[in-house]
């Protein structure tokens, strides 16, 4: 009896990438609870048991869901800006590209964190983990920037890091959700309450 190939590794990996790029455009719209292995499957051309097969559970397409969401944010957001001078100008192009980022809706659901995080602030278990620790590399990000221009005297010396980190992102946040619904300026707006934040006016 004929006995069928077995797939490489490299395409195994393939195949995950691309159910995962679909799961994340549905999940950002729709939530990770939203997903189920068989809606995905027909939207993949791929049988249940194949998809089944890729990720083993509903809880392991979740977890694999987010995360390619955040490799997807850091590689658009936060990568194109890394070789920038520490401090001010690197926190200057992060503003830049990170409402940009919202403004071209690179998922139709807007911020993935931003959704994930509404979906499991009050749901204790890995997902809330997961969000609770992407968030906590994103504050140390920023936080690591501003103690940098307090260092380089671009801010002042009483300036808290972690204060103005932790409103960036609520702003970077309410940003998106502001675009999502077509306020008008939001953009503009959260660009200018930003770089306040760091005492910069254009």
């Amino acid at each position: 009896m004929a006995v069928m190939p077995r797939r490489s590794a490299a395409a195994v990996a393939d195949t995950r990438t691309v159910v995962l790029d679909v799961a994340v455009k549905r999940a950002s719209v729709e939530g990770l609870e939203g997903l189920t292995i068989g809606t995905l499957a027909e939207e993949t051309a791929m049988s249940k048991s194949g998809l089944h097969g890729l990720f083993g559970s509903k809880e392991r397409l979740q977890a694999e869901t987010f995360a390619r969401a955040v490799e997807q944010f850091t590689r658009e957001v936060w990568e194109p800006v890394a070789g920038r001078e520490p401090g001010l100008p690197r926190l200057r192009a992060l503003i830049d590209r990170w409402l940009a980022y919202h403004r071209k809706r690179s998922l139709p659901g807007g911020c993935f964190v931003t959704t994930a995080t509404v979906e499991f602030d009050a749901r204790p278990g890995p997902l809330r983990d997961a969000v609770r620790d992407a968030r906590k590399r994103m504050h140390e990000a920023l936080a690591a920037d501003v103690e940098a221009a307090v260092r380089a005297g671009d801010l002042p010396k009483e300036t808290n890091p972690e204060d103005v980190a932790f409103g960036l992102y609520a702003l970077a946040s309410a940003a998106s959700q502001a675009i999502q619904l077509e306020e008008p300026g939001a953009s503009a707006r959260a660009r200018r309450c930003m770089l306040a934040l760091l005492g910069v006016r254009d």
